[in-house]
């Protein structure tokens, strides 16, 4: 990463995203959280909606949290069946040794969205539990096989500290790296969680005590994800993404941040609130930085 362009990415007012000529790929603000849950909602209900009731396949994730409420809200007051509507969920955590996390641990993203995303809809309209694909240690490569095969309408997801989606991290391993078509057409797969990764989600929801975050993963690769009509993706998380959200928007593809792939699909936006689309830098001209020639 060239330190000059990412100092003048992230010193770009908040104000002057939306427009910028070197801005590459598509990008809305919204005020609040709870603003991007509506958005984010009201996005995906419609344009289930707008199938007509046809068969419609979506890569759903288990955040950002602030959609869920309203989700099952719009489709319930609106009756929009989603009886035709398969989902395949984009990841899921695992243990040190790859297996899958108790019913009850709050690390377990299929508890959560059997509770918040499924259950939380009208008995009558709700996804089909044949229709409820759920990745696990012993399906993933069956379900990408499977993704392989049909067309993706949607993917909705958010994006994590070094602009991964799904679980599509930065490569870490110092005695092996990854190029930017390896990320490009990376598969699903089990993996090790990023150091980075475990102290960001461990900020967020259990005050930085990392001891309690799952170290693997199993997730959906770039290829399965990103070959959607659409993706969708959103933050309200502020602070931890602010830095992948500029390099998102302003740089050229990199395995660094595999989110910068989003440029090269010809449906997607990147939506953040106010607060995640803002960065300190933009408010510190007077800064330096030694060994950088800003």
């Amino acid at each position: 990463m060239d330190l000059k362009k990412l100092y003048a990415w992230c010193s770009v007012p908040t104000d002057r995203l939306i427009d910028h000529p070197d801005r590459k790929v598509p990008f809305a603000i919204v005020e609040s959280p709870e603003e991007l849950g509506e958005k984010m909602a009201r996005d995906f209900a419609e344009d289930i909606k707008s199938a007509g009731g046809r068969t419609y396949r979506a890569i759903v994730p288990c955040g950002p949290k602030q959609w869920y409420e309203p989700f099952a809200r719009i489709v319930n007051e609106k009756r929009i069946s989603l009886q035709n509507v398969i989902c395949y969920h984009m990841d899921e955590n695992l243990d040190w040794q790859g297996r899958t996390l108790a019913e009850n641990d709050p690390n377990n993203f299929r508890t959560f969205m059997h509770k918040y995303f499924y259950e939380a809809v009208s008995p009558d309209l709700q996804v089909k539990v044949e229709n409820r694909h759920y990745l696990t240690p012993d399906n993933y490569r069956q379900l990408a096989d499977e993704i392989a095969q049909v067309e993706i309408d949607y993917v909705l997801g958010g994006w994590g500290q070094d602009g991964h989606v799904a679980f599509n991290q930065a490569r870490r391993n110092p005695y092996h790296e990854v190029t930017l078509d390896d990320m490009r057409n990376s598969t699903a797969r089990i993996q090790e969680n990023n150091w980075d990764t475990m102290l960001a989600l461990s900020q967020r929801d259990f005050g930085t005590a990392w001891q309690f975050l799952p170290p693997m993963s199993v997730t959906l690769g770039v290829r399965e994800c990103f070959k959607a009509k659409k993706i969708r993706v959103y933050s309200a998380t502020g602070a931890w993404k602010q830095t992948a959200l500029r390099v998102a928007l302003f740089s050229e593809p990199t395995a660094e941040y595999p989110m910068t792939l989003l440029q090269e699909h010809p449906d997607a936006l990147v939506t953040a609130t106010r607060e995640t689309a803002y960065h300190p830098f933009s408010d510190h001209p007077e800064w330096e930085f030694r060994g950088v020639n800003v």
